[in-house]
């Protein structure tokens, strides 16, 4: 049986290391593509932290960044490559990291964020107004960053290459009909996002 996706398992120093974010409203259910990830990358024998971020249905930013920092502190100090991969409203997270300088937001060797949801949306819910991501223009993020999203998300409205891809100098891998990119939008098992952790060359597809 694979480690329990919330641990850290060890492993040795020629393997990444890799740590997921959850969003809003996330309490891990197995049937999400980022439990289906920590569970994969653990049976290959990687270590993989997915914690339990505080209070997902009403986050606080400052408690979210001060754990954050936590697990940065003790990420993979061993490992061949640090990745990062954060959904929803963690990816605004790690944008609000980059932003203050977080201590330990430069260690990570990739990060993928995945469909972080526009300022408009996240201001219109009072649980997270105050994720509001911060000034994007000029923004320089610390670590090569993969930004990809669903052409139609609906927590996106202004498309991810307006809303985050052009003022961050990143270019947004589009996916049609991908939505949230969470269950509700079927994903469920992800092969491709599997196959971009183990090569950071491969082009993030819809699921099968």
């Amino acid at each position: 049986m694979p480690t329990t996706p919330s641990s850290t398992s060890s492993t040795s120093s020629a393997s990444p290391a890799f740590l997921v974010l959850h969003g809003w409203q996330n309490h891990r259910p197995e049937a999400h593509w980022q439990h289906w990830l920590a569970d994969r990358l653990t049976a290959l024998g990687h270590s993989v932290t997915y914690p339990q971020l505080p209070d997902p249905d009403t986050p606080s930013l400052d408690a979210w960044l001060s754990e954050l920092e936590g697990l940065l502190a003790d990420f993979g100090p061993a490992a061949s490559e640090r990745v990062v991969i954060a959904h929803s409203l963690s990816a605004v997270l790690w944008l609000h990291a980059a932003a203050r300088d977080l201590p330990g937001v430069t260690g990570p060797d990739r990060v993928l964020l995945v469909a972080p949801p526009s300022a408009s949306v996240v201001r219109s819910h009072p649980e997270i107004a105050g994720f509001a991501p911060p000034p994007l223009s000029g923004l320089r993020l610390p670590t090569p960053t993969h930004l990809v999203a669903g052409d139609d998300d609906p927590y996106l409205p202004e498309g991810a290459q307006a809303a985050y891809g052009t003022p961050l100098g990143l270019t947004a891998d589009l996916l049609p009909g991908a939505a949230h990119l969470d269950l509700d939008a079927g994903y469920g098992p992800w092969p491709s996002v599997l196959e971009w952790c183990l090569n950071p060359t491969t082009r993030l597809r819809v699921r099968p």
